[in-house]
């Protein structure tokens, strides 16, 4: 692979063959559908989501209009059995079914997105503006997606042009913390071309929800975002993309530490590009080939303003590139065969590398789409991934719909899903200048500990060189679901069982203690986790424009080891009013760290054709953010509890006419606020302006 270190390489040559494909013209070829009726995620395809066996969501794009949000994150808090946490880093991700972040895949338009510094995607990194409907779809997806699809797969769909008109809108956005959300949309749609470009500025002052810590929760940034398609039509049964995505953003950083000031700088670089090319053969076959290239930079630096001295500056530099090819074959009115083949190849740079490491992995999965006389719909698929550090990977899917009555139908799944440990749990070398611990990847594990031992830093090691120096497997999961559908004219109602077995989990263990007191970590397999639940959704048209919603998850999360471990008597606790050591039982075992046993929304609709209004309430149960009190589990005596909160958001769009459209809103009505929730700011309100012009040719 060739590599490009300048990024304004890429945009000069993507901005040449946008003016090359401006020249020529194109026939729009693209069926209009329904977006509520129809997602891609699940089968790689267009396909009703009705015939679809597994859980889904669909966020449409006016959901997004409607609700006032700007970011990907802020839409994603409002979902059901949707979870946020944040990171070390302060990235927020999310949890699917319990799944932590890091084992929930992100997409755009079908595609990986990387960038991950220490396990959550940071999710504020992608604007709405030009989003045609988000879909998450829940549970193992490893069979079509590969590894980090464990928990789920969440897919942003981007617009795509469908009239022969010039169209365009800009918008503006202002927040009572100054926050500030600048867009600009064009569409130009011609006979054979088709050309999209967006362009977005996003700013923020920061806030701070803890006056009494020095510097701000979040500091100042600014993010820009320009994208642009280009759809080519040659024929009837041939077309070409080109899409590409570029996303920069500045933030500040200030601390201020024992009267020694800090300042310095984030900036975060995103680029993604994809060709795709469909042909269709004889309205049986068609084939897609898709050339995908991702690059994200990272680079920090934190500076002693009393001494102007450096004291941090760290990189991470990641590459992607990825060629694929699939099929449809449609076999015949209810049977379609659907198979696809391609190529990964990974590059990471980073400080606390030894080196710059690479991975590549060859996949092949195929998937049976049957349904039976319209009664029964099967989803039978699986997917062969040849890893170039790890064992070969199978990863098999089986889904089933039953459509009992016209009005009932009970759908299931089973899958298997995989995660390979990622550069980080193999090739991570650091140590804390001011605490002094270590962290190694399993890699280097062995060499960096030799080094410690010679240089007579090490004064106890914990594991035999053989416990410590075995390979890391990939983690694996089951999951299971199983649900029913009723669905009428003015209601929908929808409940799912699900349960999610995880097995090799790699975490990280104590292997050494240091002169200075402080621990070496490295990355382990073990422990057994189960996530199990249900989840509800539950939609009430009352009138034309009045609709209501309402979902709730209830989950359960806990290691088995560590509950064997309890009923065995093994695992004591300290009581904190009596100060008295006792033995943890069963009932006081809380589950795992950052899960919510309790998730619940509601929503209310009010959309005509000029005045639309939603008033949304988000409740979240008390969860623990990490044991407390040194025993291994989170259990009634930890002192790390969140407590359970209520969110309240109402946003108000009014149509002055065709063009101009007036948006007000107020999020978080309650004020309620956390030190420990970084993301979740006070009280807020805001105002969008939004103008829309179009000329049908």
């Amino acid at each position: 692979m060739i590599r490009i270190k300048n990024l304004s390489l890429y945009l000069l040559i993507i901005l040449n063959l946008n003016l090359v494909c401006s020249q020529k013209k194109r026939n729009d070829s693209i069926i209009t559908k329904k977006l509520s009726e129809v997602i891609l995620t699940a089968t790689k395809r267009v396909k009703k989501i009705t015939s679809v066996p597994y859980p889904v969501n669909i966020i449409s794009k006016n959901e997004i209009k409607n609700l006032g949000v700007i970011r990907l994150n802020e839409i994603l808090n409002e979902q059901t059995g949707i979870f946020s946490i944040s990171d070390e880093s302060g990235f927020e991700g999310i949890q699917i079914q319990g799944i932590s972040s890091e084992y929930v895949m992100i997409l755009i338009d079908g595609f990986p997105l990387i960038g991950r510094k220490s396990g959550n995607l940071n999710l504020k990194r992608f604007t709405l503006n030009n989003v045609e409907r988000i879909e998450i779809l829940k549970g193992p997806s490893s069979s079509l997606y590969g590894s980090e699809a464990i928990g789920g797969v969440i897919n942003i769909i981007t617009q795509k042009i469908n009239n022969k008109s010039i169209n365009a809108d800009t918008s503006f956005q202002i927040d009572s913390y100054s926050d500030k959300n600048i867009n600009i949309n064009f569409r130009n749609g011609k006979k054979k071309i088709k050309y999209e470009f967006n362009g977005n500025r996003y700013s923020s002052n920061g806030y701070d929800i803890n006056p009494n810590i020095s510097g701000k929760t979040v500091n100042p940034f600014k993010n820009y975002t320009i994208s642009n398609n280009i759809y080519y039509n040659f024929n009837d049964n041939l077309s070409l993309r080109l899409n590409n995505r570029f996303a920069w953003q500045d933030q500040d950083l200030e601390k201020k530490i024992n009267d020694t000031n800090f300042n310095g700088s984030t900036i975060e670089k995103d680029l993604n590009i994809n060709l795709r090319v469909e042909q269709k053969w004889k309205d049986k076959i068609d084939i897609i080939y898709d050339f995908y290239f991702t690059k994200f930079e990272s680079e920090e630096s934190i500076d002693n303003q009393t001494s102007i001295n450096q004291i941090t500056d760290n990189f991470f530099n990641q590459d992607l590139f990825r060629p694929e090819l699939r099929m449809n074959y449609l076999l015949s009115k209810n049977l379609i065969f659907s198979s696809g083949a391609g190529i990964n190849y990974d590059k990471l740079e980073r400080t606390f590398f030894d080196r710059d490491v690479s991975f590549n992995s060859k996949y092949v999965y195929s998937q049976i789409d049957l349904n039976i006389k319209n009664k029964i719909k099967i989803l039978l698929g699986g997917r062969f991934d040849n890893h170039s550090e790890y064992r070969d990977q199978f990863s098999p899917k089986f889904g089933f719909k039953l459509n009992i009555s016209e009005f009932i139908s009970v759908k299931g799944s089973i899958g298997y899903g995989f995660k390979s440990p990622d550069f980080r749990q193999l090739y991570f070398n650091f140590t804390n200048s001011t605490i002094g611990y270590s962290v190694l990847g399993n890699k280097v594990a062995e060499s960096e500990i030799g080094k410690l031992k010679n240089e007579g830093q090490i004064i106890n090691i914990f594991f035999s060189e053989k416990n410590i120096y075995n390979e890391l497997k990939p983690e694996s999961s089951i999951g299971y679901n199983l649900g029913v559908e009723f669905k009428k004219t003015k209601w929908d109602f929808d409940f799912n069982i699900f349960r999610n077995d995880i097995s090799d989990l790699i975490d990280t263990r104590v292997i050494a203690r240091k002169k200075n007191g402080q621990n070496v970590f490295s990355y382990f397999n073990f422990e057994n986790i189960v996530t199990q639940g249900f989840e509800l959704n539950y939609k009430y048209k009352l009138t034309k424009s009045l609709t209501l919603n309402l979902g709730y998850q209830y989950l359960l999360s806990f290691d088995k080891e560590k509950k064997e471990s309890i009923n065995r008597g093994e695992i004591f606790g300290r009581d904190n009013i009596s100060n008295q050591t006792i033995k943890i039982k069963v009932s006081d075992y809380f589950g795992l760290e950052n899960r919510s046993k309790h998730n619940l929304n509601f929503k209310i609709y009010y959309d005509s054709n000029k005045l639309n209004i939603t008033t949304r309430f988000l409740y979240k149960s008390k969860y623990a953010l990490f044991d407390s009190n040194g025993n291994g589990i989170i259990d009634l005596y930890d002192d790390s509890f969140i407590n359970g909160y209520l969110i309240s958001n109402i946003s108000l769009g009014k149509n002055i006419n065709e063009k101009i459209n007036i948006q007000i809103g107020m999020n978080n009505l309650i004020n309620h606020t956390d030190q420990n929730i970084p993301g979740l700011r006070g009280f807020s309100g805001f105002i969008k302006l939004n103008y829309q012009f179009n000329n049908q040719i």
